[in-house]
């Protein structure tokens, strides 16, 4: 029995942009800036083979990631090269994958204003939206990338706290975060990255940077939890001796010079 050869698929630059799912703007663009090989010429029509549609896929892939142009048009350069691309990718998937474990779950309008007591408020669903704590879903649905944080929310609500208050505490601690979070990477950049820097990763140097930044992760919450547990009962108790006064702060020292309770310090020691 003879097998007859698979014939070669190929593409005009409209269906390449139609299967691809991108535009023939796109395509164009990306074969100026390099990043898509040149088409084959067949007679007076340009034609594209599945290369070129492999190429577009990956290009959208990291484009979803946060990769803009250029770092993605370094990334291809290492695998035209043949310095190899499977390991710097899987550093790339490591790095901008969520760097937490918690599912996303999904709240109709109707469950999200009963989870704050029947209040609800189009400006703080607004403000969650732009913060990112809901995500527009179908109608009348959102997704909650961090249930936790929600809930965390949903309790200050129940304590009492105004949902405004609430909004405007998260986008001023969201600033301080993100101060820390750019503290934590500069350090790791500099003391630990520093030797993949100049160079194209080899896929051992890849796998190596991956490890590291999973060992970096936990490390990372464990020092940011024992630093916030300290500062907080600092401050705790700092607001505590300042509020305490009269015939009470004088039975509260007189219980700290008794023994103070295990593991803590006395009301007035800083």
């Amino acid at each position: 029995m003879t097998t007859m050869p698979q014939q070669r698929v190929e593409y005009r630059i409209d269906d390449l942009a139609r299967a691809a799912g991108t535009t023939v703007r796109n395509v164009r663009a990306y074969q100026d800036r390099g990043l898509l090989p040149p088409a084959v010429r067949r007679g007076r029509v340009n034609v594209y083979r599945q290369a070129h549609l492999d190429r577009l896929h990956l290009v959208a892939e990291l484009l979803d990631r946060g990769h803009t142009l250029a770092g993605i048009k370094e990334l291809l350069d290492a695998w035209d090269s043949g310095r190899g691309l499977g390991g710097v990718l899987g550093l790339v998937a490591e790095v901008t994958a969520p760097w937490t474990d918690e599912a996303p779950a999904h709240f109709t309008r109707a469950a999200l204003v009963a989870a704050f007591q029947g209040v609800e408020d189009e400006q703080a669903i607004a403000a969650a939206v732009r913060l990112g704590v809901l995500r527009p879903d179908e109608p009348d649905s959102f997704v909650v990338p961090s249930p936790a944080l929600l809930g965390v929310a949903m309790e200050l609500h129940e304590l009492g706290v105004p949902l405004p208050a609430i909004v405007a505490h998260l986008e001023e601690l969201r600033g301080d975060i993100d101060h820390l979070a750019q503290r934590f990477v500069e350090f790791s950049a500099v003391h630990i990255f520093v030797r993949y820097a100049g160079h194209q990763l080899t896929e051992a140097e890849a796998a190596e940077a991956v490890g590291t930044v999973r060992r970096l992760r936990p490390l990372a919450q464990s020092v940011v939890d024992a630093e916030l547990a300290r500062a907080m009962r600092s401050e705790a108790t700092k607001l505590l001796d300042a509020a305490v006064a009269g015939p009470l702060r004088q039975l509260v020292d007189e219980a700290f010079e008794d023994g103070a309770p295990s593991g803590g310090q006395g009301l007035t020691d800083t």
